[in-house]
């Protein structure tokens, strides 16, 4: 069994690569000035109690998360949200990285506008290797970020602390978001290919003869069957067309919907069977909020 260490509190994280902790909630090291350590071979992975953001300078050590390896590149910065399962490997068991990591703890943020508004941020759920690579002027604006929470948590701690430190970070997941649009941009042409295969793989699920056995497909299933993270997949979708993962699947749904009910042979409630509904109420009640209309009152336009 995979032996995981979990680090609760940014003073635990700081003791572990010998940083001083200088407010008890928010810490930003920079790993090449901390003392060299050996590798802790029993542990094989790492989980946090509060978010972690993590910019690797160096090529030397790779990072698991799920299934998925990632070999760093310079300039990557990867997100990592409380309770996050990641694997760190290493040929060399004294090795330590370079690099800088920005930790914070869920209760500074508690009670916030970035504290409500996190789920926003959906790269932390994203898998490692749908990393954020950064240019050189990207990078910069990072650091200048990772500089302003660390002058801040260097001083010493009054009524403004938290309330300028929450800005700061505030402010650099916003870049982060800026950086991400980008990348959708620059890796266009793989992004077109992903939807291709997207829409590849729904009409196959739609047209399966399983289709009333299986159900209708969820999000996260197109997603693992492209080896994406469903925020990832959904993210990518959404700027690629304009709709959500679960409004382009409804949309698909929608119209084959249509076809069928165009067959005066089958029935309402064979036509919500084929579809993979359980139950014809549950069709009718999804027909209704896609289209206006019950399936029923739809066939009758027809005539």
């Amino acid at each position: 069994m995979k032996h995981v260490q979990h680090i609760a509190t940014i003073s635990e994280y700081n003791a572990t690569v010998e940083h001083t902790t200088l407010h008890p909630l928010v810490s930003v090291i920079n790993l090449s000035e901390c003392k060299k350590r050996g590798r802790n071979v029993a542990v094989e992975a790492l989980s946090f109690g509060f978010y972690a953001v993590f910019l690797k300078d160096d090529k030397n050590c790779e990072i698991r998360y799920g299934r998925n390896y990632y070999d760093y590149q310079e300039g990557t910065l990867v997100f990592i949200a409380p309770g996050q399962v990641v694997s760190i490997a290493s040929d060399d068991i004294d090795y330590q990285p370079s690099g800088h990591v920005l930790i914070f703890h869920p209760d500074l943020i508690r009670g916030t506008s970035l504290g409500q508004g996190m789920k926003d941020y959906s790269f932390f759920s994203y898998d490692v290797h749908e990393a954020l690579h950064l240019s050189e002027q990207e990078k910069e604006i990072v650091l200048q970020c990772f500089r302003k929470i660390q002058l801040e948590t260097g001083h010493a701690i009054d009524k403004h602390s938290k309330k300028l430190i929450v800005a700061n970070i505030e402010l650099f997941l916003n870049y982060c978001v800026r950086f991400y649009d980008r990348q959708f941009i620059t890796r266009d042409h793989a992004n077109t290919g992903t939807v291709e295969q997207f829409e590849q793989l729904l009409d196959d699920y739609l047209h399966s003869a399983s289709l009333p056995e299986t159900g209708i497909p969820s999000v996260a299933y197109f997603a693992n069957a492209l080896h994406l993270s469903p925020n990832y997949f959904g993210d990518l979708l959404k700027k690629e067309t304009g709709k959500t993962a679960l409004e382009f699947i409804h949309a698909k749904l929608t119209g084959l919907a249509k076809e069928k009910i165009c067959n005066p042979s089958k029935t309402i409630s064979e036509v919500a069977y084929e579809l993979g509904f359980k139950y014809p109420q549950h069709f009718t009640r999804f027909f209704k909020q896609q289209v206006g209309t019950t399936p029923n009152d739809y066939r009758s336009t027809l005539n």
